[in-house]
């Protein structure tokens, strides 16, 4: 088989990734939720992120807002938008956790929504509120094992609007990581991409308590 011939199914077989792309040229968004207790035993470890205080109580909470394109994502692209201040970031904590979180997901993802700081971190807010995290979650007072699948119903149930194809739970070290949910460029419930819809098949995930 030519070197040539390999290559384009190579491509066609894996999600392009492109950095520095121009901001604003995207399909639709990927909103995902990140499972607090699983960040904060894993990745948070060590960092003294306030979301990780026992007395946050934080479950779900917003990782970003994610422009992606019907296969792949763009990130770090190239805008005249003025990065947001320290207040602007700030502010956003009370959804994402921590102001560092908000000020990367901006650099990384925002960047490329074609909209100013201001607008994007609101845009991002919104999202997160047009989704019910579900309750069972929100008061979680013990380590459980579970199937992926049961978080990804309990989401089902809380959110009528919502159906399987447009959203995917994510498993991390064994333990529940996220809920990435797949929105219009309007904030409103629509199918995954291919490489997005990709459902944690593992059937004793944990979830640890969030009190």
């Amino acid at each position: 088989m030519k070197l040539v011939t390999i290559a384009a199914l190579l491509c066609l077989a894996n999600p392009a990734w492109a950095d520095g792309e121009r901001a604003g040229d995207f399909d639709y968004y990927v909103m995902a939720l990140s499972w607090s207790p699983s960040w904060c035993a894993t990745d948070g470890a060590g960092r003294n992120a306030r979301q990780c205080d026992p007395k946050a109580d934080a479950s779900f909470v917003l990782h970003g807002l994610w422009p992606q394109y019907e296969r792949g994502y763009p990130s770090y692209c190239r805008t005249t938008a003025h990065d947001p201040s320290r207040m602007q970031s700030a502010a956003m904590e009370d959804v994402m956790g921590s102001d560092g979180a908000a000020w990367y997901q901006w650099k990384k993802h925002g960047r490329c929504a074609g909209l100013s700081a201001s607008d994007y971190y609101a845009t991002a807010r919104a999202a997160y509120a047009t989704i019910d995290i579900p309750d069972v979650f929100e008061t979680l007072s013990k380590d459980i094992k579970l199937p992926a699948t049961v978080v990804e119903e309990a989401f089902l149930e809380a959110n009528p609007e919502l159906r399987r194809e447009m959203i995917t739970i994510t498993c991390d070290q064994g333990r529940i990581q996220e809920a990435r949910i797949c929105l219009t460029k309007d904030l409103k419930p629509r199918t995954c991409g291919p490489d997005v819809i990709r459902d944690c098949t593992m059937r004793d995930a944990l979830m640890e308590r969030v009190r």
